[in-house]
């Protein structure tokens, strides 16, 4: 019967977990909060994720004095044990403004814009230019500066508000992958404490060797009788 050392319940055998297969940084935790810390015991595996929180949360403290709300998150998952990680096109629903903004955006930068646009430029001086048509612009074109300050106007804060959203975007693509890599580093620290606690464990285990009368530890090399 497996019995919890905190909350002092039956644990079933998939859910308990033994005290040697802790890392020194949870054992700690888990001596702040016994009296007396047992040398054989197990917990169970919801204990053992608090424990680990506590542990990351006191070893962030010490490199920042108070955890932001991005530590506070990748602490929720490891105790939770789950993904953290997520893709930038997830949970994003755009309006219809940033829709055509990206549109907008898109077209005007593309070699498309540039030819239509070229195209009608030539074409209104060609207009305008041809005496016998009768010019609705003459030189040197005012209505013509008039037209290209209004089309730089409008693209102008048309393509700021895409490409602001795409900075927000880039944001939070590296807030995502400062969770990821602040998750896996302390992950990976946790590992390495355990394997060198469990390596530890294996050195005080082995016996030394036998040492058999005569100096030799091995059968059939000892002094031969006279």
């Amino acid at each position: 019967m497996y019995k919890s050392l905190l909350s002092k319940t039956p644990l079933a055998p998939e859910e308990a977990i033994h005290l040697g297969s802790l890392s020194p940084g949870v054992l700690q935790q888990l001596r702040a909060r016994l009296s007396e810390l047992p040398s054989d015991g197990y917990i169970s595996r919801k204990e053992l994720a608090t424990l680990t929180e506590a542990h990351f949360a006191e070893r962030l403290r010490l490199v920042t004095n108070d955890l932001s709300n991005t530590e506070r998150e990748v602490l929720q998952s490891i105790r939770a044990n789950t993904l953290i990680s997520k893709g930038p096109e997830e949970d994003e629903i755009l309006t219809t403004g940033q829709r055509l903004a990206d549109r907008i955006s898109r077209f005007g930068g593309s070699w498309l814009f540039i030819i239509l646009f070229l195209i009608f430029i030539l074409m209104w001086l060609a207009l305008n230019l041809a005496t016998w048509l009768g010019s609705f612009d003459p030189y040197p074109f005012i209505l013509l500066n008039l037209v290209l300050s209004c089309v730089a106007a409008m693209q102008a804060p048309i393509i700021l508000m895409s490409q602001n959203r795409k900075e927000e975007k880039d944001r939070q693509r590296s807030i995502n992958d400062y969770k990821v890599n602040l998750k896996a580093e302390l992950e990976i620290q946790e590992l390495h404490e355990k394997m060198e606690r469990l390596l530890t464990r294996l050195d005080g285990q082995r016996q030394p060797p036998v040492q058999r009368p005569g100096g030799s530890d091995a059968p059939g090399f000892g002094p031969s009788k006279q």
